[in-house]
């Protein structure tokens, strides 16, 4: 008899929290994003939770500082450490959850990634995983030279070709082809040795890497998006999409639309996994998840409401009474985000005020928000995993840990006792817990050939 299908599960850590003033919240340490303690603690939790993984979102810049009216200076999110050392040193106080890290392909180089994550899945036996993005802030593009962001055609053609080597240069021995063989001498092995000698468009790289076969000889590769570019880059090369999709009918039709596409790069359902994030508020009762909830939405500043909804596409409502109704004034001409057109209908259907509006952003930041007790939301999230929505969740809570808390002791028990959560981790490297086939060198089934040869 077959196993019967689980959800994957990944504990998403950004410092202190998905809400915007989660780090305002008395249970959140505010310098806990510098403190490798309340890391430490998250890690051990997810861990004590059975989750698959960690995940760590990053990007290489502090945003909007130009535009006064977008209140960077009151989030927490943008102040942060570099995410591969960081989940180096958390690999050292845990033993079988995943850690997933964020690399661009933009401002990074294929060798250099490789052997950052290389090294943390042989330090961590096994856990490292790659969440592949190809940036698309101006502020990350200043930081790395350039005056503007490079078109997406061009970003996903080269993050393409970044794949392609990075998976190259991780099959750069054979299994066996180091055998610090002590009698002989033979370190390692020349002819278990592939040079990879790639020649593209965006990249020239010899290899091999110099970092021994890892434990996962591929590590999972995540990604996200909701673009042409985004989900063919997903159905052709990523082991795991992050979904960002706030509806079952919208998750439906975004899961469906990547699972369409594996079948003509010669790919099974089974070989992409989507994981939507998910914010909860959690309580014992309906009415203590509320509270949480609304407890939550009143520590968001004016000012920092206002400036989600410039972020988030809508016009600067900044002189306005914020108890008002939204002005009836023309949006953005380019205009982005993934709230604008459907919340200006809400806002003309009900008559919001600009503070209910932010308010509504504030609780939906690319991902479903949810109120509940642990039963209700292992309702929705068992009907997302059931009826072809998702594979999984990743866990974007409020406050970290407080709220992190409240999932694992309350959530997961829930999740265990329907039998669509593990109760002990059946494997032990990432690959495993997603349940992902093993992967075999591109140089299995070939001629070898030496170093220089």
């Amino acid at each position: 008899m077959a196993a019967r299908r689980t959800m994957s599960l990944g504990l998403s850590i950004a410092n202190l929290g998905y809400h915007y003033a989660a780090w305002r919240h008395s249970g959140v340490p505010a310098d806990g994003n510098m403190r490798f303690a309340h890391f430490k603690y998250c890690a051990q939790l997810a861990e004590r939770g059975k989750f698959d993984l960690i995940f760590l979102a990053d990007s290489s810049a502090v945003r909007d500082l130009d535009n006064t009216a977008i209140a960077r200076e009151l989030e927490h999110q943008l102040v942060k450490h570099e995410p591969m050392a960081l989940l180096a040193a958390m690999s050292t106080c845990t033993s079988r959850v995943g850690l997933v890290a964020t690399g661009s392909t933009t401002y990074n180089e294929p060798y250099n990634l490789a052997r950052q994550f290389a090294t943390l899945d042989n330090l961590s036996k096994g856990r490292a995983g790659w969440n592949m993005v190809t940036s698309f802030s101006i502020d990350e593009a200043r930081n790395f030279g350039l005056d503007r962001v490079l078109p997406s055609d061009h970003r996903h053609e080269r993050a393409a070709e970044f794949l392609d080597v990075f998976k190259g240069l991780f099959d750069s021995f054979d299994d066996g082809g180091i055998p610090r063989d002590k009698a002989s001498g033979i370190f390692f092995d020349r002819s278990r040795t592939h040079v990879l000698n790639h020649k593209g468009k965006h990249f020239q790289v010899r290899g091999p890497l110099d970092c021994e076969t890892t434990p996962q000889r591929q590590i999972p590769v995540f990604t996200a998006g909701d673009s042409e570019n985004a989900q063919e880059l997903a159905a052709s090369s990523a082991d795991v999409v992050y979904g960002g999709q706030p509806d079952l009918e919208s998750a439906r039709a975004y899961y469906a639309s990547l699972k369409g596409r594996l079948a003509k790069y010669g790919r099974t359902h089974d070989d992409l996994k989507v994981m939507p994030g998910i914010m909860p508020f959690v309580g014992r009762t309906m009415a203590e998840a509320e509270a949480k909830f609304e407890r939550m939405q009143a520590m968001i500043l004016p000012r920092l409401g206002l400036g989600l909804l410039v972020v988030n596409g809508f016009p600067d409502y900044t002189g306005y009474d914020i108890d008002g109704p939204v002005p009836d004034i023309a949006m953005p001409a380019n205009r982005k985000g993934h709230f604008s057109s459907p919340l200006m209908q809400k806002v003309k259907q009900d008559g919001l005020t600009i503070r209910q509006l932010y308010e509504k952003v504030s609780a939906g930041f690319w991902h479903m928000g949810v109120v509940g007790t642990p039963e209700s939301i292992a309702d929705l999230m068992e009907e997302w995993f059931t009826t072809g929505a998702a594979d999984g969740f990743n866990i974007q809570s409020p406050c970290i840990p407080v709220d992190s808390e409240d999932f694992v002791n309350l959530v997961i028990p829930e999740l265990q006792r329907r039998g669509v959560f593990r109760t002990e981790y059946e494997g032990a490297t990432l690959r495993e817990h997603l349940g992902l086939r093993p992967a075999v060198s591109r140089h299995a089934l070939q001629p070898l050939y030496a170093v220089g040869g």
